[in-house]
């Protein structure tokens, strides 16, 4: 990123410009200043291009978006306004921080929202509010209620989310609700991270689809485990719903860039995707 950002995501970013829009979770605060907060991992990056790897929208709505405190926040917000790129999930207020993007793609109108559901210090100290900058927060009911709006409009709902309970493949008891009450209001796919391995992925009975964890895909180092398995989420929609879900597995290299798996090691991943779906009660076709 030093050199130049274009080259980041190197050989993943051509998977990631296929897409008609691609989404990411960032989990950083876009600062040089700042001091760390009181936590044992802070992260911190200079503003740098995500478009450069075909990335549409990304969500700051997860706990490490506001690691440098507020004068990381304020910068994160002037960077955010200064790009013009789309960012979710994190603003100046409350209302900034839980406003959607919102875009036609392909004559469907899509709406995503971003929030966190991680009880932790930033969700405890950094939620935005009517008058300070931070996080959207999943637990406050204006985003069932702003996802049950959209829906009814007739949008394609995505709910991007922060949650789960890091290095457990199977969903926790906060995922499987917030799951049941986004897909209740509307949402045509609930997508997640945080976990840093993969969580499974497949359709309720209702139609909607969740995918509950992809774990780390562009990261600061390698693990040299299965945190280093990840993939990239292909969704095709039609009316409203997921009709088709490709995953095309990555592993990270040395330096914690996402390689796109071949042979084997492809097999392997894609072995572990279709196991971890074992846990969740989702199916591995939408519903007929």
């Amino acid at each position: 990123m030093a050199t130049d950002p274009a080259t980041a995501f190197g050989v993943a970013a051509a998977g990631l410009a296929a897409a008609d829009l691609t989404v990411v979770n960032l989990e950083t605060a876009i600062t040089t200043g700042g001091d760390p907060e009181p936590k044992s991992f802070t992260f911190r990056a200079p503003p740098a291009a995500l478009t450069d790897a075909g990335i549409d929208v990304a969500s700051m709505a997860n706990n490490h978006g506001a690691d440098y405190g507020r004068t990381g926040l304020d910068d994160t917000v002037a960077a955010i306004g200064k790009s013009g790129f789309p960012v979710i999930g994190i603003g100046a207020n409350e209302t900034q921080a839980m406003a959607p993007f919102r875009t036609t793609s392909r004559g469907a109108e899509v709406t995503i929202f971003a929030a966190t559901a991680v009880h932790d210090h930033t969700l405890q100290s950094w939620t935005a509010t009517a008058d300070r900058p931070g996080v959207a927060s999943a637990f406050d009911p204006r985003l069932i209620a702003n996802v049950s709006a959209a829906a009814a409009r007739g949008e394609t709902v995505i709910v991007f989310l922060h949650w789960g309970t890091e290095y457990v493949s199977c969903p926790d008891d906060d995922q499987l609700q917030l799951a049941d009450e986004l897909a209740g209001a509307g949402a045509s796919a609930i997508v997640g991270a945080h976990a840093h391995v993969l969580q499974g992925a497949g359709w309720r009975p209702d139609g909607t689809y969740v995918a509950y964890g992809l774990s780390n895909y562009l990261w600061w180092r390698s693990f040299g485990n299965e945190q280093d398995d990840n993939g990239v989420l292909t969704l095709t929609f039609q009316s409203k719903r997921v009709t088709n879900a490709g995953f095309a597995p990555s592993h990270l290299d040395d330096s914690g860039v996402p390689v796109p798996a071949t042979g084997s090691e492809a097999d392997r991943i894609n072995t572990e995707w279709q196991r971890d779906r074992e846990c969740t009660n989702l199916a591995g076709e939408p519903p007929r």
